[in-house]
């Protein structure tokens, strides 16, 4: 398994950015979609133990679904410290039953915040296509702030 980390530097608060994770109405804006999708569930338990279920619908031709349909994403808060760290299982259970840890930090930068998500126990042949989902979610959280 291996590990990969994400960082992205935004022009707004920590705290901000921290409950962004955790409202439905702003997560369906950014989490596990693409420009494509459409965010169809966003069932969040914002609490430590509360679990959390997205479901982006894609469209036919998506490079993961070529036939299009609903892709499932859940977990389990393991740790929330607003505003400095969010921590979750996380797994998509239709592509890999393997469940894996994210860990959000968020610490002020100046007038902004520097949010480094770390993502563990990654099977090696998904690291380069989550790294560069990660990457593509944290600049659509910018977009949806």
């Amino acid at each position: 398994m291996a590990e990969l980390t994400v960082t992205h530097r935004y022009p707004f608060p920590a705290e901000r950015v921290f409950d962004a994770w955790l409202d439905p109405k702003m997560a369906r804006r950014f989490l596990f979609t693409t420009p494509e999708g459409e965010i169809v569930r966003c069932d969040i338990d914002p609490r430590v133990g509360g679990r959390f279920t997205i479901v982006d619908r894609r469209p036919p031709g998506d490079e993961h679904m070529a036939e299009g349909g609903d892709i499932e994403h859940v977990g389990e808060y393991l740790e929330i410290d607003r505003p400095r760290r969010l921590a979750f299982t996380f797994g998509v259970p239709q592509f890999d039953p393997t469940m894996t840890r994210v860990t959000v930090q968020i610490s002020a930068d100046g007038d902004g915040c520097l949010l480094t998500l770390t993502h563990e126990d990654v099977p090696p042949e998904w690291v380069e296509q989550d790294r560069e989902g990660w990457t593509k979610i944290l600049a659509g959280l910018e977009r949806g702030l």
